[in-house]
């Protein structure tokens, strides 16, 4: 497999260093190089672009503000020299970040996190939506697969999402949007009942006025998601 990207850093010596490293890394081919995300932004409009690595700190619009334009399927990897911006990256749901000055080496890992990140993407396109069985989400520098089945309700915690199952005892905590995980789950199956909560509408044992009760959980139901909850659960 071969992953279009793109390199965007407005210190030269930086962008030339990853045009180095992307030339080197037989899987992926560069189409884009920048030296700001204003000359991005205007070159970006039809563009496929599967990997961006992208500098945080940048004049006029930082590398932060960049991301939030970025198609949902493009994968970013954060090139940044101070460590504090880590965080923040996960918050536009970034697969990785690498801190400067960094080897090959390190470049090869993040690029590799969005390989397989890609190929289980196709992977997962390659069945019916009824074969698709489960997610893969990473939880300690590990991919995790877990089973739709599985899965009770996912509870968002501020930059942190923590997934519930019904066979395991500890539960899953990544760094990862509400927003992102919703997008990965079959509509059919999860239902967002309140801004912190995802629940499996088949793990829902009753409803009680204005909450859930899912296992040995109670769910409180938004009064934003109430409308479009209760159409879901009555057929409309």
């Amino acid at each position: 497999m071969k992953l279009n990207c793109w390199i965007v850093d407005d210190e030269p010596l930086a962008l030339e260093l990853l045009n180095s490293y992307v030339q080197k890394t037989p899987f992926l081919t560069l189409t884009g190089k920048h030296s700001s995300a204003v000359q991005a932004m205007k070159n970006m409009p039809n563009k496929q672009i599967d990997v961006i690595f992208l500098d945080i700190q940048m004049p006029e619009v930082s590398g932060m503000e960049f991301a939030r334009f970025l198609d949902k399927n493009t994968r970013i990897i954060f090139t940044t020299a101070f460590s504090e911006y880590a965080l923040d990256g996960y918050k536009v749901n970034a697969l990785d970040y690498l801190l400067k000055p960094f080897s090959y080496s390190d470049f090869l890992n993040a690029s590799k996190k969005a390989l397989e990140w890609f190929e289980m993407k196709a992977a997962s396109e390659d069945k019916d939506d009824s074969e698709v069985s489960g997610i893969f989400v990473r939880s300690d520098y590990k991919l995790v697969h877990i089973l739709f089945d599985d899965i009770l309700l996912i509870e968002g915690l501020k930059d942190y999402i923590k997934i519930f199952s019904v066979k395991e005892a500890k539960t899953v905590l990544t760094l990862m949007s509400m927003k992102a995980m919703e997008d990965e789950l079959p509509s059919t199956r999860f239902i967002r009942v309140h801004r912190s909560y995802i629940v499996n509408r088949d793990r829902i044992v009753r409803i009680e006025k204005n909450r859930i009760i899912i296992g040995k959980h109670e769910i409180p139901i938004g009064e934003t998601y109430r409308k479009s909850f209760m159409e879901t659960i009555n057929g409309k």
